[in-house]
């Protein structure tokens, strides 16, 4: 972990990112890419120091709608349980009238549960869940440092009996791992038994390029032997790495979804992400 002084907590379109890096181990991660400029070792955190600063003179010129993160670094990861940095956004994000919503793997979303209800009261709350494989034994060798599948599930299924909305992100799918009829139909009867409101699926497959690339073949080699060379062979270089039973799957994933009433297209599950009620919570901190 390191320190550094940010210029900006806050995308124009409230994307909120409090670190960079991550230790969470997926071995297919695309923020691994080098397309996105790290300049530091991926597990060597980076964390803005001056985050509430930052933070506060955002929301003070603001009108309140959804703070978003999660996108390029789960902000669940391990450091939080000691640094709390999400939390003390949380707090701000409450005091200020606005929403929030992040994609995260990790059960520690369940100890910042008393805010996150709080914030659900006074504005909105969706919690996003990143759901890949059904199988615990596999989600250990795909995200080694993070929550199997089974206690993702109890905490969707925790969020849903404290009336917090939560969409799942079903993704990615690898050829030859996890692209299978079972594991689809299991994550989906995950997703109906829990009372998810949409599901994210950019399509059944993954994407590569320099730098995750290299890190995911290499996590092959290790854990299933042989299998880079078939994703060669079939794939190249290519950035969209679909299952060869991509149309099947996404079949199966259209109708299951459409028959259960959750949202499956994307531009329509990101809508009800950014759904705001039309309050006027105008609190400010002096």
């Amino acid at each position: 972990m390191h320190y550094v002084t940010s210029k900006s907590i806050l995308s124009k379109n409230n994307g909120m990112n409090l670190y960079r890096g991550c230790t969470h181990g997926c071995i297919y991660c695309d923020s691994r890419s080098k397309k996105y400029g790290m300049n530091h070792a991926f597990e060597d955190i980076e964390v803005k120091e001056n985050y509430l600063e930052l933070l506060k003179k955002e929301l003070r010129k603001r009108t309140p709608s959804m703070i978003g993160t999660g996108a390029m670094t789960d902000p669940y990861i391990p450091l939080e349980k000691h640094l709390g940095h999400v939390r003390n956004t949380l707090e701000l994000i409450y005091s200020y009238g606005f929403g929030f919503t992040c994609i995260t793997k990790s059960d520690l979303v369940l100890k910042d549960l008393d805010l996150l209800k709080k914030i659900n009261e006074k504005a909105r709350v969706v919690i996003q869940m990143t759901l890949t494989t059904a199988d615990d034994d596999l989600c250990g060798i795909l995200e080694p440092h993070v929550c199997p599948t089974s206690r993702r599930v109890e905490v969707l299924n925790i969020l849903k009996e404290e009336n917090i909305p939560t969409v799942v992100w079903l993704c990615p799918i690898l050829p030859y791992i996890n692209d299978t009829e079972e594991n689809i139909n299991s994550i989906l009867d995950y997703c109906i038994e829990t009372g998810v409101k949409g599901i994210f699926c950019h399509g059944m497959g993954m994407t590569l390029r320099e730098g995750n690339r290299e890190y995911f073949y290499q996590k092959l080699d290790e854990h299933f032997p042989g299998l880079k060379e078939k994703y060669i062979r079939n794939y190249g270089d290519s950035y969209q790495i679909p299952s060869p039973d991509e149309k099947n799957l996404m079949r199966i994933f259209k109708r299951r979804t459409h028959e259960n009433n959750i949202l499956n297209n994307f531009n329509e599950v990101f809508s009800f992400l950014n759904e705001f009620p039309q309050k006027s919570y105008q609190s400010k901190l002096f």
